[in-house]
């Protein structure tokens, strides 16, 4: 409107058209007796000429508005992330990031993931990092990033099988307890006691009262590591419709990936809208204050690494303890030692 207001006060300030001109020229030549009357009729004419001249203007104007208006709204779509499906998110498409730059900026997060496993280890703290989100969606790859560098000793992964018959009757958490750390370790979870409310759920691998009671127990069981001291930290890992299918699709003809497609895999293909509803219910009841959610952009894995290796980082409060310089001591003297003979021991073939 306020490019409209000058527009219209132009028009109502400006000359009249040249055939009103014209029209209102000719009144003091006509005769005295008809002169009222035409007048009369010039008036009538330049108001007419002025309305049509304010449609005229107007209507370039009002062009001009939607113009910047539909430009605005298109800015904004572009920068926002919209909802696609149920519970997932289409982000803004950023271009493919270079090999060697995610290899540089990888090597330098694995470094501070180095000083960080020192630090958990000199103050004895407890960390569990949790994995969840749709299949193929990056977990694996960022977990084997993480651990890359740093010791198994200090930093383990749990990857729990399907419950034996045995522990379907035990207390639903109980067999992720004994996997949780102790003073100085951090274990990472891919896929954890969420199972209940993911493909259990979907797949009708527990009863509706199980599901309700885990939605009910598990923000209280979580507030109670946390008043343990554990610091829990809880990744979801989503991935669009699109590159899920785009994956699937490269495991089926990678023989080396045919181990990644499981039965319940394909099932999680075919049952996209009851996974997404039942994540959408887990998180209305588990993302609370004390552990919440963290959702991570899974479509491009290169990038999804290094921000959630930063975001872990940036989690736990860490000092750098790098020892000193390291000096190699002098080998021991052979003292007289003999080697037994090369041909006494059983060698590998050296086929390459």
């Amino acid at each position: 409107m306020s490019e409209l207001q000058p527009t219209n006060e132009e028009t109502v300030t400006g000359t009249a058209s040249p055939a009103a001109s014209e029209r209102v020229g000719e009144a003091p030549t006509a005769p005295a007796a008809v002169a009222a009357p035409a007048k009369t009729a010039s008036k009538a004419s330049t108001r007419a000429a002025k309305a049509e001249e304010q449609q005229t203007e107007a209507k370039p104007a009002k062009a001009k508005i939607q113009k910047v208006a539909k430009a605005k709204a298109t800015a904004e779509a572009a920068t926002t992330t919209p909802a696609v499906g149920l519970g997932e998110v289409a982000p803004v498409r950023k271009p493919k990031m270079d090999a060697k730059n995610y290899e540089k900026a990888l090597s330098k997060l694995q470094i501070e993931l180095v000083k960080l496993q020192e630090w958990i280890k000199f103050k004895k703290l407890k960390v569990v990092v949790i994995f969840e989100g749709r299949d193929a969606a990056g977990k694996g790859g960022c977990i084997k990033r993480i651990t890359e560098s740093l010791s198994p000793r200090v930093t383990r992964v749990a990857a729990l099988p399907a419950p034996t018959d045995r522990e379907s009757t035990e207390w639903y958490f109980q067999r992720y307890v004994q996997h949780l750390p102790a003073g100085g370790e951090m274990v990472l979870f891919d896929r954890s006691w969420y199972n209940r409310a993911g493909v259990e759920r979907v797949m009708g691998f527990c009863s509706e009262e199980e599901y309700r009671e885990f939605l009910r127990s598990c923000p209280e069981f979580e507030r109670m590591l946390v008043r343990s001291g554990i610091i829990l930290i809880k990744y979801w890992f989503s991935v669009s419709n699109e590159e899920q299918e785009r994956r699937f699709q490269k495991r089926i003809f990678h023989p080396e990936k045919h181990w990644k497609l499981s039965p319940m895999d394909l099932q999680s293909r075919a049952r996209w809208v009851e996974y997404s509803k039942a994540k959408d219910a887990m998180f209305a009841h588990t993302d609370i204050k004390q552990a919440p959610w963290y959702v991570v952009n899974g479509d491009d894995k290169m990038r999804a690494r290094l921000n959630v290796i930063t975001h872990l980082l940036n989690m736990i409060d860490y000092e750098d303890l790098t020892p000193q310089p390291i000096v190699l001591p002098p080998r021991q003297d052979e003292g007289g030692y003999v080697r037994p003979p090369i041909s006494d021991q059983t060698f590998i073939p050296e086929i390459y």
